[in-house]
């Protein structure tokens, strides 16, 4: 080939390639998963026998589960990865469900499982649910503690998980009991078991920048060790109280019964499970705390439901704290009740906050009054978390990220066998930052095609030359 033709060949397939390498490499990476949720009712039927005549027991939630529905329990704040050009997606979950059963004269219980922090991990056209399991053999008592047992087997029915957009959604995933997840249920269900299906959705973010690796032509200065920050005791710069009320409360005002509903107001945020009363104001001496909080949460349903909780304190003393709100409702119209009271310990800071976490809670007597007699004196409520910041950069605990609100595939792609499509990945017809694959095609195609075209009319118009003699030199198009 004429060595001109050559270069104008060469030019025109890197302008192809150009063309074609950004689609290549917005797929050749996977990007973050950052909030989301799963729903799943681990077994119905053993949410039953739990809270049946035979076993007797009750369950209740941490790390922020809530419940969801009928039987389901909720699973936040999604993080993990997915690569939307092999389909490949890891996604992990926080908040656990503790199952208590067959009280004992000693008063521990037979049964005794906690389930927690979920991990969906999808490859190719499998899945599987990993757990941390903490749970009592039944025959022996024995206690065994083992983190993320591949517990279930997933099944994607035919569905391609590969795609873009901003985020994954799949729901009712049929769900299998695996060997591993068999010993770890204590033994109550054997292998092949069908567990309640799983749904979830997860926000998918844009992939992080490159970082820039090479050298720099003049060092950043060091900033030095950071000095310890103070944090004996003072004025509070900032804090917040989690509190749900109450799991039960909770379902029945947005049950049959009530049909109701709750609102927040003043600031209050609500976070799945529980509600933050954020702003808080006050003071912490030597493990003793008094503080103020912002917000209102005002339930509403039928039969008179009408009950406003705002205005949240707390105060701790030798270990003990009291929840007071502000009550107003058709019978009380109350400031600072103390409603619950909690068991604080030693509140000392660490990096400039003071936290007491999931502590459980004991309603009062003048809170069963603030609740209309619904419940008796002494009855547990939600656990209490409050956490107070006393420097400038202590920061308090996130809120549980249940994601976007999940919508219905644009356009799930499942196999040809008719598989089942109601578990579909949410697609999008843009690549994964938004990149028009389609219209990057159609330009490479034209320019493989000019390409073609310009080899040729070369070709046509050197057979149309007189050939060289023997002792003639090759011309500038021949060499």
């Amino acid at each position: 080939m004429p060595a001109r033709l050559r270069v104008l060949v060469t030019v025109v397939c890197a302008a192809v390639l150009g063309a074609l390498l950004p689609v290549t490499a917005a797929h050749a990476e996977s990007r973050p998963v950052q909030g989301g949720r799963l729903d799943w009712g681990i077994r119905s039927s053993f949410q039953s026998y739990v809270t049946g005549p035979v076993a007797k027991g009750s369950y209740s939630l941490t790390w922020g589960a809530a419940t969801v529905g009928d039987s389901a329990f909720r699973f936040h704040s999604a993080t993990g990865t997915y690569d939307a050009a092999t389909g490949a997606f890891r996604a992990a979950f926080s908040g656990g469900v503790h199952f208590l059963g067959h009280r004992t004269s000693s008063g521990t219980y037979q049964l005794d499982l906690t389930l927690s922090r979920p991990t969906v991990s999808i490859s190719g056209s499998t899945g599987t649910l990993h757990l941390d399991v903490v749970s009592r053999a039944k025959d022996t008592g024995a206690v065994t503690t083992s983190r993320q047992v591949p517990f279930a087997s997933l099944s994607l029915g035919g569905i391609d998980m590969r795609g873009g957009g901003g985020a994954v959604a799949l729901n009712n995933l049929p769900a299998t009991l695996t060997a591993e997840g068999a010993r770890s249920f204590a033994g109550y269900y054997t292998a092949g078991t069908a567990l309640d299906p799983v749904s979830l959705s997860a926000d998918v973010k844009a992939p992080a920048p490159r970082q820039d690796t090479r050298p720099s032509g003049t060092p950043a200065p060091s900033a030095g060790s950071p000095k310890p920050t103070k944090t004996s005791g003072g004025a509070i710069r900032d804090g917040a109280v989690d509190w749900g009320v109450r799991r039960t409360f909770r379902e029945y005002v947005t049950g049959d019964i009530a049909d109701g509903e709750w609102a927040l107001s003043a600031g209050a945020r609500d976070g799945g499970a529980l509600f933050r009363f954020p702003g808080g104001e006050g003071t912490y001496e030597d493990g003793g705390l008094t503080a103020a909080f912002e917000g209102t949460v005002r339930f509403t349903g039928a039969h008179g439901l009408d009950l406003s909780l705002g205005n949240v304190r707390t105060v701790v003393e030798d270990g003990r704290g009291t929840l007071y709100a502000d009550v107003t409702s058709p019978d009380v119209k109350e400031r600072k009740v103390p409603l619950v009271t909690f068991t604080a310990g030693d509140l000392k800071p660490a990096g400039g906050l003071v936290q007491v976490t999931e502590a459980p809670a004991k309603l009062t007597a003048r809170g069963a009054e603030a609740f209309g007699g619904m419940y008796r004196a002494g009855t547990e409520m939600d656990p209490v978390s409050l956490a107070v910041a006393l420097t400038a950069d202590a920061r308090l605990p996130a809120l549980p990220d249940l994601g976007s609100e999940p919508t219905p595939s644009a356009s799930p792609r499942p196999d040809r066998t008719g598989a089942d499509t109601s578990a579909a990945p949410v697609a999008s017809t843009a690549d994964d930052d938004g990149f028009p694959a389609l219209p990057v095609s159609l330009a490479a195609g034209a320019l493989l095609l000019a390409a073609a075209a310009l080899v040729a009319v070369a070709l046509r118009r050197r057979r149309a030359r007189p050939t060289a003699s023997a002792g003639s030199p090759a011309g500038p198009d021949q060499g």
